[in-house]
């Protein structure tokens, strides 16, 4: 008797096409795409880019009520319906708190980042670990999904084999990011960066590869290619071909700000050394992420020299991935223990733990902590004379 062959699974993997966002989506479809074809199943991706009309993309999700209507017509959000939705980013949260009812029931939907949102309207969320939340249809991963895989890198390397089979190593990369809510990159800290970054090379005879990303400020961009570009090497500037892959291929070691929760998880899944370089500002979202990916042995702050060491690639989108299609087939899956993370000041890097089963019947926060105040009520006092009741036998 001939065993059923399995249905194609059909993915669409949403966002509003910003190029940080857009991975995100495109890197879990991708890795479920593998996952099912190794599975012996068949998987084909659909990449939608959503916009909307006019300020209606500016609303909260709960007063855009008829969401479909306020769509451009490039977002094509109609159906044959996939059975794999996978949306990333506020944009998409109207459509995809309604994609299993338009579908019918047939559509898996997963949410990637905290939508902040009921979870329950989703069958799966995956933020990452640093946003602590937690519960049934909660998968918390370190960083971010990503595209980055072997195969990939090797594949960008060829692009570019000859302009960087012949550079001196040690090979760094350095990934620079930029200006956000929590974190600055003001020309005192560029210059700063860049010395750090020239003085051990020069001493070392290795090479540069260094990319920008649109979020870098130009005065610091001027400043650092200018201090840098005597060293053997590529800074690109962002004309022709993106060199990004490339770069992790190439490189001996890994410098990553630590503005990029994306740009710091890609690095990790290469296996190979990442030091995270230090920028104006503070998070503390940042500061547990970057302590996890210590925990896993992939990063260490820099401190102004290379130096080597060996661990585990980080592959959370692998693990994301096997956990969606697992779900999707309605199987029993074996989720970690969301650990809170106490903030240390540098931990040592060591073997990460292992997964232990655990669920949580609600989608909860770690709370914070009210210090008392000075007008903070009492408890009450009896009133004189007030009879008090006996205590229980």
């Amino acid at each position: 008797m001939k065993t059923p062959a399995k249905l194609p699974v059909i993915i669409w993997a949403i966002s509003d096409g910003r190029a940080g966002i857009e991975a995100q989506a495109i890197g879990l479809a991708e890795a479920v795409a593998r996952e099912a074809r190794a599975q012996g199943g068949e998987a084909t991706i659909e990449v939608k880019r959503v916009s909307w009309t006019g300020r209606i993309g500016r609303l909260p999700w709960w007063l855009n009520l008829l969401p479909r209507r306020w769509l451009t017509p490039e977002s094509q959000i109609n159906g044959p319906w996939p059975n794999l939705w996978i949306a990333a980013g506020r944009a998409t949260l109207p459509l995809s708190i309604r994609a299993k009812r338009w579908s019918g029931g047939k559509t898996f939907v997963v949410q990637i980042q905290d939508p902040r949102v009921p979870p329950q309207m989703f069958d799966l969320v995956i933020p990452p670990k640093h946003d602590r939340l937690s519960g049934d249809n909660i998968l918390p991963i370190t960083g971010s999904p990503h595209r980055v895989t072997a195969t990939r890198l090797a594949s960008e390397y060829e692009v570019f084999k000859a302009q960087l089979d012949d550079l001196p190593r040690p090979r760094v990369a350095v990934l620079l990011g930029g200006k956000s809510k929590a974190f600055d990159l003001p020309v005192e800290r560029a210059a700063q960066m860049a010395h750090q970054i020239q003085i051990p090379l020069e001493q070392d005879g290795g090479s540069l590869l260094m990319t920008f990303s649109r979020r870098t400020p130009e005065p610091a961009r001027a400043l650092l290619t200018a201090r840098l570009r005597h060293l053997p090497g590529m800074i690109w500037d962002g004309e022709g071909p993106n060199p990004y892959f490339a770069f992790l291929a190439a490189a001996d070691y890994i410098l990553v700000t630590e503005d990029s929760t994306n740009m710091a998880t890609e690095a990790a899944s290469t296996g190979k050394p990442v030091f995270i370089l230090k920028m104006e500002g503070s998070s503390l979202k940042f500061r547990i992420f970057h302590e996890e990916l210590e925990r896993q042995g992939a990063a260490r702050p820099y401190g102004g020299a290379y130096h080597g060491w060996s661990y585990e690639p980080v592959d959370e989108t692998g693990r994301a991935a096997r956990e969606v299609l697992a779900r999707m087939r309605g199987e029993t899956v074996v989720k970690e223990v969301a650990v809170e993370t106490e903030v240390a000041a540098t931990p040592e890097p060591v073997a990460a733990s292992a997964p232990q089963s655990a669920a949580a019947p609600k989608a909860t926060r770690k709370p914070r902590t009210k210090a008392a105040t000075p007008g903070a009520a009492k408890p009450a006092q009896p009133k004189p004379g007030a009879r008090r009741k006996p205590k229980a036998q």
